[in-house]
């Protein structure tokens, strides 16, 4: 995955909080006790000698694919999504060059009626073609980094770019039928990108109530299980995220605990202390947005138990499931 970028202040007396955190924690411990339950009892790996340090970035700096040819359906994984498996069926209707978000339909009625939520589907199908924009470096607060990347993909060649806008359009397509009006930061739409600074931009100024960027590791195999990547508090330069490092571990541990439910699969054994949450500070999409976002990483490419689920399109139904009741909680409170 790679993550990432320009100065925004904190919206004044924007209300973030929807409820107090220990109801959150409440929501989440029950059913990651269950989550982890089926897990052990399907084969999940109990190895938790992974090196975290070595790990826990591992997509986040990719900047390149594994041997098989990068947007090429792979042997082992269609890249389209399943007919019979809860697929919204959408295909980008954009041409190359759009550059503004894909937005959603006008929607009626719903539990989230009037709420704006923002789906980041992390990399673009096309980054390979352009690693000269894709790697022209971007100020994210803390430091500077890479517009993008090309993310990861399985062994068999199946993209982390297609796995993301996958399962971006499931969501899309479960949270419209709530009532929200979504918008995508790309729709394979674009020739590259859109870069860091630009994807945390577009959540910003559609004064999203929740931005959730999706994502799958590429760590060492053995590496199993999701977690959810939370903003650090951040003061430097253009990034501020001190009004949402609260409402962002909400969002988080919904999304967590609802993703255990309805996967079956639990937290990841490398990073978080088996608590599928984990906490930084160099990413320039969390560093520069100023409302409630996270990161996802549904699982590890590299792995091939984690690869099986991640190219299977039920599986992935279940992952935007889970995803979006945890936005669905969390914005209803």
């Amino acid at each position: 995955m790679s993550y990432t970028g320009p100065d925004f202040d904190p919206p004044p007396s924007r209300r973030f909080r929807r409820g107090p955190l220990t109801v959150a924690l409440a929501a989440l411990v029950p059913g990651a006790l269950l989550g982890w339950a089926v897990y052990a009892t399907v084969g999940g790996s109990g190895d938790d000698g992974g090196d975290a340090s070595a790990s826990a970035g591992t997509s986040a700096s990719a900047s390149s694919l594994p041997p098989s040819s990068p947007g090429t359906p792979s042997p082992g994984g269609s890249d389209e999504p399943d007919g019979s498996d809860g697929s919204d069926g959408k295909k980008p209707s954009a041409s190359p060059g759009a550059t503004s978000p894909s937005a959603s339909a006008p929607v009626g009625t719903g539990p989230l009626r009037g709420k704006v939520v923002v789906i980041d589907p992390g990399h673009n199908p096309r980054n390979f073609r352009h690693t000269a924009e894709i790697n022209r470096q971007v100020d994210v607060g803390t430091h500077s980094k890479e517009c993008d990347t090309t993310g990861t993909s399985t062994d068999d060649g199946f993209s982390e770019a297609k796995f993301t806008l996958d399962v971006a359009h499931r969501m899309r397509a479960f949270l419209e039928g709530q009532g929200a009006t979504v918008k995508l930061t790309q729709d394979d739409d674009r020739p590259f990108g859109p870069c860091i600074d630009e994807r945390a931009r577009i959540g910003n100024e559609a004064e999203a109530d929740a931005v959730v960027s999706i994502h799958a590791d590429g760590s060492g195999t053995g590496n199993r299980g999701f977690h959810v990547i939370l903003p650090g508090s951040v003061d430097s330069g253009a990034a501020d995220t001190r009004a949402i490092v609260g409402p962002s571990r909400e969002l988080g541990e919904r999304i967590a605990g609802n993703f255990v439910r309805a996967t079956g699969n639990g937290p990841s054994n490398y990073v978080g202390g088996g608590t599928g949450l984990v906490t930084r500070k160099d990413l320039g999409g969390l560093n520069l947005s100023t409302v409630p976002k996270v990161f996802v990483e549904c699982g590890n490419m590299r792995d091939s138990k984690d690869a099986a689920l991640l190219t299977s399109g039920a599986w992935r139904q279940k992952a935007a499931q889970g995803i979006s009741k945890g936005i669905v909680s969390f914005l209803r409170g």
